[in-house]
């Protein structure tokens, strides 16, 4: 039976794609037979759970919604001792992700890990690509230092492999078309929206953060709502550092509806008309995969993970960054309700191809193959190169970690 100790520096009540995913994984593991033990940060006002140890943690200065913290290993060690997982997977590469790789070290436990933030797209974005040869190296380091390392898509698995991450593994991810479904479309919900039965609605769920793309859309509907008027809606729903920002600048008619969650945020997709995800960073795109299944003529990136299962045929495709060309696709669609039609069509029928249940069961044999094979100095010894090579890329973001974090030092 599978003994699971998750540990991750984001989890459910957040609301990310990362902490919804590593829920539903949780669940998975349960309804298969198996136990979970997630180690993970505090958040105000969590409802406590036995399964769940929460270490002390403070809001990341440049993004609130987020929490870092440097929990103690030993005492991970100590709790690891008690309840003896047959697996530790480690979430994140910093933070609790440390405390999980050492302890899992400590204790000789298989470690493997997820890599679910696509740190170079990040550091390009924001102009820090010179950090690459920090970023790297230490990614290298502590993703090696597992057994195997899971990526959400090819296009990412190639990318690790590039960067000679050693045994890399598709997990994809899926989408609850139970949860996600045109039957969830509402009248209520569109007259919140401000839409009658002529307006098409265009929405985006999402973060609202720089990286995300959001100004893309929002200066693309801008253009659109200046040349159509009040037959067109632009509905967000999401909340995030840069929402002061987007409200700004947002164009009139524009809905800001919040963070929303279960009947709300099904019956708010389901609402909309079209989709459009300006992001250029994403390792998956779960908000996509979901737009679908909600019955949505989608706008996606031409390049990227998205482009598995969002392309043409399923989608719209056009270039990231670029307000003109966004406006110029949703044009597209608002002039041509046959195109939009049909891409509803194939959009919902390429969802339920990508049910849940096949990615949990590969997962699980993955899992299995992990705990099953050699023994972990004998994985370990392959890494050791890596190892030794980022040393002083490891100890330069430990410093960070510990300025951060008041001292208390994350594992190693």
């Amino acid at each position: 039976m599978l003994r699971l100790a998750l540990f991750t520096d984001t989890f459910t009540p957040q609301v990310n794609g990362v902490a919804r995913t590593l829920e539903r994984l949780v669940n998975a593991v349960e309804h298969r037979g198996g136990s979970v033990h997630v180690e993970t940060v505090d958040v105000p006002d969590v409802a406590w759970d036995a399964r769940v140890s929460r270490a002390r943690s403070v809001p990341f200065w440049a993004y609130p919604q987020l929490r870092i913290a440097a929990p103690s290993v030993r005492r991970a060690v100590e709790r690891l001792s008690r309840w003896r997982p047959t697996l530790v997977h480690a979430t994140t590469p910093f933070g609790v992700g440390l405390a999980g790789r050492r302890a899992a070290r400590q204790l000789g436990l298989p470690l493997v890990t997820s890599y679910h933030t696509s740190f170079s797209a990040y550091l390009k974005h924001y102009k820090l690509s010179g950090l690459d040869g920090i970023a790297w190296p230490y990614l290298r380091w502590f993703h090696n230092s597992g057994r195997v390392t899971f990526a959400p898509s090819e296009a990412v698995r190639d990318e690790l492999e590039q960067q000679r991450f050693h045994d890399v593994r598709v997990w994809t991810r899926g989408v609850d078309t139970a949860r996600f479904s045109p039957r969830f479309r509402s009248a209520e919900m569109r007259q919140r929206m401000g839409a009658t039965d002529g307006t098409v609605v265009v929405a985006y769920v999402g973060r609202l953060a720089p990286e995300k793309g959001v100004h893309t859309a929002i200066e693309a509907m801008r253009q659109v709502m200046t040349a159509r008027g009040h037959t067109v809606r632009f509905v967000l729903a999401g909340d995030g550092p840069d929402e002061a920002r987007c409200r700004a600048m947002a164009p009139e008619g524009t809905w800001f509806a919040g963070s929303l969650s279960g009947d709300e945020l099904s019956a708010f997709y389901a609402s909309a008309d079209v989709f459009v995800f300006p992001s250029a960073t994403e390792t998956f795109g779960n908000v996509v995969l979901e737009a679908m299944a909600s019955g949505l003529a989608v706008i996606a990136p031409d390049a990227g993970p998205t482009t598995e299962f969002a392309h043409e045929g399923t989608a719209l495709t056009c270039p990231t960054g670029n307000p003109a060309a966004l406006a110029a696709s949703v044009h597209a669609l608002l002039d041509d309700p046959v195109k939009r039609a049909r891409l509803q069509q194939s959009a919902v029928a390429a969802a339920k191809l990508r049910g849940w249940d096949a990615v949990w069961d590969r997962l699980m044999s993955d899992y299995h193959s992990v705990v099953d094979g050699p023994t972990y100095d004998a994985h370990t010894s392959r890494a050791q190169s890596d190892i030794s090579r980022c040393a002083s890329a490891r100890s330069g973001i430990s410093r960070v970690s510990m300025t951060s974090t008041n001292g208390a030092r994350p594992g190693g």
